[in-house]
């Protein structure tokens, strides 16, 4: 089969808000830039961010970095290498008003600044009390934020293929990225995007767990080619369930509700965060207070006929408050819980939000991996950022409006690195091996003329629900390593996939086969990585972890302060050192101490 090929100076897979920051910055320097998006660049996930993005303005309350800098390194359970998280936090105030002359309508105070709310985990005076951090557009700022940046990418004529799906990496023996192959969703048709540059930007992979606010898109496509092609993922086993997805639905209830006042009740109607965090209470870090809720339910506080439920209550705000800065929020209520929160509370429960770990990443974007003693060595032409990436600045645990932040900073500055390298000749367009498409065409070969092979939707459901149960809020080490051996079993299942519906094959029979694909190696990633991290840290709770005199609930730093690197190829861990030390000689390191709120 003939494959046509495209050349460009620089491949983008992925165009939500990581892609097309990345995008910007190299199409403005003048490079040749394709951004491959299997759907249109403002029906990218980052459409669904509701709360704000974390940026030390002090425009509502007094603020500084260092503050911002301290709650990160603290939310992230020590996890998160800090010379990455000082490098974001102080190129926040940067991008976001970056961002505000893009055109982005961010909502206003009375004397015309940004307008910001208080969010989880995020402090004044090193945790003592809440602060106003979170910049905000109403409860819709994701939605405002994909359509300034896409708007100035047309300015900019970067160049979007729309409904298009990366299918895998080129690497040649050397291990330097060329391109990748993709298909185009419609046809059926593969072709090479050859490239000096390819920034991996395709966001999160939340589906594979049974309920998630992640939207049906987010596959981990981006994580599961890296990981066909060779390259360790990092820290998979740390998975963020977000305190308030709607009961029975998922859909995303946003921190900013409790930013705004909002109050999380029991059965009893006790405000029992206070319970758990007598400092931050509802603001706590969103680990902390999924657990806390979770526990209620356990212990039997929970809502509703089933008790499997919570109870969000902004009914002592007023009207126009709720309408002027949650109107998403109040119709999201409405129409998928049945409830109207000016008058009544919303059910709620924790449910899958974040991908923690993902694709190894140092703070230019460029994609890391160890060789010859050296943990972080740069792959020529591969760079990444968002949610698929992995810096490490979220650690064990996000921060919430902290994720808007990340595909800012590290999206602009991956398009950095890339333009700095390009210019100074570093990038150059290397030949493409003869079989560059032969195994992106094999993939689909089977698909298509295997017969007796397993059901794609059958198959994925089975993923999604082991994962559900043998890695959730709380983890037990025998319903992990449980978990190990059935997720292993469903890999096999998912080799042995084929299209049974002929009629569908045109769109999304084909497309959904393919993403299973990678959907599986996230789930093996973080099944086998979980049951290996025999500690509890943020969001990595095991109930037989043994507590540490300094460091209580279960964290182990004599042991376990290290990332996770796993390899698809064997199915095997390796291990590297986090960074405790910042990026400035002059900047003190945040030490080790105990996480509480």
């Amino acid at each position: 089969m003939k494959v046509a090929k495209r050349t460009f100076d620089a491949v983008i897979v992925g165009a939500g808000g990581a892609g097309l920051r990345a995008a910007l910055q190299l199409s403005e320097a003048g490079m040749k830039t394709a951004v491959l998006t299997k759907v249109f660049p403002t029906r990218s996930h980052t459409v669904a961010a509701q709360g704000g993005v974390a940026a030390s303005l002090g425009n509502s309350t007094e603020d500084n970095w260092h503050w911002h800098m301290y709650d990160t390194v603290k939310g992230s359970d020590w996890l998160g290498d800090q010379d990455a998280i000082e490098f974001m936090v102080k190129k926040a105030n940067e991008v976001v008003v970056e961002l505000e002359h893009y055109g982005m309508p961010f909502d206003r105070t009375d004397n015309g600044k940004i307008y910001q709310r208080p969010f989880g985990g995020h402090s004044q005076n090193y945790g003592q009390t809440p602060v106003s951090r979170s910049c905000a557009a109403a409860d819709r700022t994701g939605h405002a934020m994909l359509h300034a940046l896409y708007q100035r990418n047309v300015r900019a004529n970067t160049q979007f293929f729309v409904e298009w799906m990366a299918m895998d990496l080129i690497r040649n023996a050397d291990g330097d990225v060329l391109g990748v192959t993709a298909m185009e969703m419609e046809t059926g048709e593969v072709s090479i995007f050859h490239a000096k540059a390819t920034i991996f930007a395709t966001g999160g992979a939340g589906r594979i767990y049974y309920s998630s606010t992640n939207a049906f898109i987010n596959t981990g496509d981006g994580v599961g080619m890296a990981a066909r092609a060779g390259i360790p993922l990092e820290d998979m086993e740390f998975w963020q369930f977000h305190p308030t997805g709607v009961a029975g639905a998922g859909v995303l209830i946003t921190e900013g509700v409790r930013g705004e006042g909002g109050i999380l009740r029991n059965a009893s109607g006790e405000r029992f965060m206070e319970r758990y965090a007598p400092n931050l209470k509802d603001l706590a870090s969103r680990d902390v207070v999924s657990r806390a809720m979770t526990t209620e339910i356990n212990e039997g506080r929970g809502c509703g006929s089933a008790k499997d439920h919570v109870l969000l209550d902004i009914t002592h705000l007023s009207p126009e408050t709720i309408n002027k800065r949650l109107p998403g929020i109040r119709e999201i209520s409405i129409q998928f819980a049945g409830v109207d929160p000016i008058k009544a509370l919303i059910p709620v429960v924790p449910t899958c939000h974040y991908q923690m770990g993902g694709i190894p990443t140092n703070y230019k974007g460029q994609v890391v991996v160890p060789k010859d003693g050296n943990s972080n060595v740069p792959i020529v032409g591969f760079y990444a950022a968002g949610e698929c990436a992995c810096a490490s600045v979220h650690g064990a645990n996000r921060l919430g409006t902290n994720s808007l932040l990340d595909l800012l900073v590290f999206g602009k500055a991956a398009g950095e690195t890339v333009v700095s390298d390009f210019q100074s000749g570093q990038l150059k367009l290397q030949p493409l091996p003869e079989d560059a498409a032969d195994v992106s065409l094999a993939r689909i070969a089977r698909l298509e003329t295997q017969t007796g092979g397993e059901d794609v939707h059958e198959v994925r459901l089975e993923m999604q629900r082991v994962m559900q149960k043998h890695a959730g809020v709380f983890r037990f080490a025998d319903v992990m390593k449980e978990g190990v051996t059935k997720i292993m079993e469903v890999a096999e299942r998912a080799k042995r996939t084929q299209i049974k519906d002929k009629s569908k094959v045109w769109n999304t029979a084909r497309t959904e086969a393919l993403e299973l694909d990678n959907l599986i190696e996230v789930a093996k990633a973080t099944m086998v990585s979980a049951e290996a991290r025999k500690e509890s840290r943020g969001a990595h709770v095991r109930d037989d972890a043994i507590d540490c005199a300094e460091t209580p609930n279960g964290r182990d730093d004599v042991n376990w302060l290290k990332h996770t690197l796993w390899y698809s190829q064997g199915n095997r861990l390796d291990y590297k050192p986090v960074n405790l030390q910042p990026m400035s000689a002059d900047v003190e390191p945040i030490a080790l101490a105990k996480r509480t709120y």
